[in-house]
């Protein structure tokens, strides 16, 4: 085989061509020693850094896994705060521990995170409930509901509600009168409907008028018990005989029920299997007695007469203001409360059947103590009212100082029907309260240590104040909302100088 040859050499043109690589300058060398030390510096290796203090390891670690209870390793999981609450609905504040805004909207939240709207709220007299209800009121009331106030008694609701726009009923001020019986907006369509749908209406206001006959009657202004079987017989036919005397446009009053079982029609007698003066006068002294108790004494001129002032179903906000009972005792109070909460909702749920009016309601229960001690007519109303929330989408807000206040109605029954008011309660707002009242808090809703120690360090002040500084109680305007087992979150009201005017409930108060 020949001789391979090798490649010639390019010339001298040729070499010049090809581009020259410059070769890299000692400072640029030394500038790139230095980044690469910097490199080293800032990032280490897999088994740390190297060097004097380094803290190279010898050997990887492949980690410990560890286990142990929840009641101890719960201390060390890093995550201590609950997630926040969407920012929607009703402002209550900056949370106190992370400074962003919470927001309460027990509508909004319903089928999402709670079950309906109902909202419990409690605290001390003093720290400011009133005052984040009536703000739940404002909010809800541009979000286009009907702030509904069944029985102020305080008269507290009456400026938030005239600022509104809204419409104040007031009982017992300037001869104002309230008929128990009164049918609401029914008595200006029952005569366009027809005969099918009018019987039907019909037995639904003839219950709503025993409801709230029977409810007046069991409070110490009438005849301080239930009444009986017998009682409800007679009430019935009675009511049913005044209302077909009269007008189909009027309402009967109760001295027309009363002149009804003085005559005594043969049609009442043979209902109650009176065959005698004295057995039927046997049968009906108790009731008529107490239904003349409605009429006169303490009572007189609230309820003995055609209502002088309705209810506006149209107007943005609605209150019946009943502050004008307070004078008259404890028992006039009772008996005022129950009679408009009676006619009140009746008349925005018969409203609401005839298709006179479709809007969702907020329904503040202040004083709820002093509704709960008014009997059971009232609790039983609290309890249907919490039933149909959520079909309603109505907002019903109980506002309380203590869990023994549904501790101190007369019957087990119907302390159990108060019981069950907090259950379905999915949202729970919790202002300053004693050590022993969180305790009976927690047989409802799970609070932990630190949220307890939170709560009861807002129901004292730690300073007396001598030192001349104008202090504000520790636990105005701070509540914990409790929305079923989540972590509660703590937030601090403050309110504007509209808020503080309007929502002022004594004159000796400061504003939250």
């Amino acid at each position: 085989m020949g001789k391979q040859q090798r490649p010639k050499r390019p010339t001298t043109p040729q070499r010049l061509a090809a581009p020259e690589r410059a070769r890299p300058t000692r400072d640029q060398r030394r500038a790139e020693k230095e980044a690469a030390k910097r490199h080293r510096r800032l990032i280490a290796g897999r088994l740390g850094w190297g060097g004097l203090f380094g803290g190279r390891a010898a050997v990887e670690d492949p980690g410990t896994i560890y286990t142990g209870p929840s009641n101890q390793v719960g201390a060390v999981y890093p995550f201590l705060l609950g997630a926040g609450l969407p920012p929607r609905g009703v402002p209550v504040g900056r949370d106190v521990l992370t400074g962003e805004l919470v927001c309460v909207d027990p509508s909004g939240w319903t089928g999402k995170l709670t079950t309906n709207p109902g909202v419990w709220v409690m605290s001390q007299p003093g720290a400011g409930k009133s005052a984040l209800v009536k703000r739940i009121c404002l909010v809800y009331a541009a979000y286009g509901h009907m702030v509904v106030v069944p029985g102020d008694v305080k008269g507290e609701y009456t400026p938030l509600v005239e600022e509104l726009g809204g419409s104040v009923v007031r009982i017992g001020a300037s001869g104002q009168r309230l008929n128990p019986l009164d049918s609401g907006p029914l008595k200006h369509h029952l005569a366009s409907l027809p005969a099918k749908e009018k019987n039907t209406l019909r037995e639904a206001v003839q219950a709503r008028r025993l409801d709230a006959l029977g409810a007046l009657l069991a409070t110490r202004a009438g005849l301080g018990r239930v009444p009986s079987e017998v009682d409800w017989s007679a009430l019935n036919s009675a009511v049913d005989l005044a209302d077909s005397a009269g007008p189909e446009s009027e309402d009967p009053i109760i001295r027309d029920v009363i002149n009804v079982l003085r005559e005594g029609p043969q049609q009442l007698r043979d209902k109650l299997g009176a065959r005698d003066e004295e057995r039927y006068t046997d049968l009906t002294r108790s009731l008529i007695a107490g239904l003349e108790n409605l009429c006169d004494g303490p009572l007189k001129g609230l309820f003995d007469g055609p209502t002088t002032a309705a209810i506006d179903l149209t107007a943005p906000a609605v209150s019946v203001d009943i502050s004008a009972l307070r004078s008259r005792g404890t028992d006039v109070i009772s008996a005022g409360m129950i009679a408009t909460w009676a006619y009140t909702y009746a008349a925005v749920d018969t409203a609401r059947t005839i298709g006179v009016m479709n809007r969702r309601l907020v329904l503040p229960m202040d004083e709820m103590w002093r509704a709960l001690r008014s009997g059971p007519g009232l609790v039983d109303a609290m309890d249907s009212i919490s039933r149909l929330n959520r079909l309603y989408d109505d907002v019903t807000i109980f506002v309380t100082h203590s869990l023994l206040d549904a501790e101190s109605l007369p019957t087990e029954e119907d302390r159990v029907k108060a019981r069950g008011l907090m259950d379905r309660c999915d949202t729970w707002i919790i202002g300053a309260s004693t050590g022993e009242e969180l305790e009976r808090v927690t047989g409802k809703r799970a609070l932990t240590e630190q949220e307890r120690m939170m709560i009861q360090s807002w129901a004292s002040a730690t300073s007396t104040g001598l030192d001349g500084t104008d202090q504000v109680h520790p636990g105005r305007g701070k509540y914990l909302i409790k929305i079923g087992t989540r972590p509660g979150i703590a937030a601090a009201t403050e309110l504007t100088a509209a808020e503080a005017r309007l929502y002022r409930t004594d004159a000796n108060t400061p504003a939250a």
